[in-house]
């Protein structure tokens, strides 16, 4: 499936909410206009088997050396456990910080040194929650191939995040491509479009 196809399958379960007077704040501290809830999908049986399969393709061609799936919490662990039965891999999830109880764990399941682990997220915003993930796993000397998600925002500050941690990562639909599927579908007004890639051009340039 193509970015506009699994775009739209995101729209069709109520995804994508927009909220330009009170806009929404990320984890990182932006002040953002539009959300994009991919649990939602997890309520689809069609569009989350379109997706993991698409998730699982992006391993297949860019991370074919992928012996580990990570999925990050608590959004990543559903499709993380779709892929790793796709492709007949073990899985592992992983907090966002140790747990403060039991085995104080910040990784659930087991890693392995020799372990060649691709992480799972929703979506990538700043790329930190990824990040952080990635430094879990190279915690317990597990090599990361690099990160797949659902959605991106095409920031330039999270390839600059990545490109800094020495990785890459492949996303299955993008911020253009929801506005333009959007669009299509009548769900967002010219209006509303043209204040969203007004903010996401000031973003993408750091002028937010």
């Amino acid at each position: 499936m193509g970015k506009k196809e699994i775009a739209e399958i995101l729209l069709n379960v109520g995804a994508v909410e927009l909220s330009p007077e009170d806009p929404f704040t990320w984890a990182s501290g932006i002040q953002s206009p539009i959300y994009c809830d991919n649990r939602l999908t997890m309520s689809d049986p069609v569009g989350r088997k379109q997706i993991a399969e698409g998730l699982a393709g992006l391993i297949k061609e860019h991370y074919p050396e992928t012996t580990l799936i990570a999925g990050t919490a608590t959004a990543g662990i559903p499709h993380a456990a779709w892929v790793a039965d796709i492709l007949d891999l073990p899985m592992v999830y992983i907090r966002s910080k140790a747990k403060g109880h039991g085995r104080s764990r910040q990784i659930e399941g087991k890693v392995k040194p020799e372990d060649k682990a691709i992480i799972i997220e929703d979506l990538i915003s700043t790329g930190g929650s990824s990040l952080n993930a990635v430094e879990a796993l190279r915690s317990e000397d597990v090599e990361v191939t690099g990160v797949v998600s659902i959605f991106t925002y095409e920031l330039e500050s999270a390839d600059q995040a990545f490109e800094e941690a020495g990785l890459s990562y492949q996303s299955l639909t993008n911020f253009g491509a929801l506005t333009e599927a959007a669009k299509d579908a009548g769900s967002i007004n010219e209006a509303s479009i043209s204040d969203l890639l007004e903010w996401h051009g000031k973003l993408k340039t750091g002028s937010l």
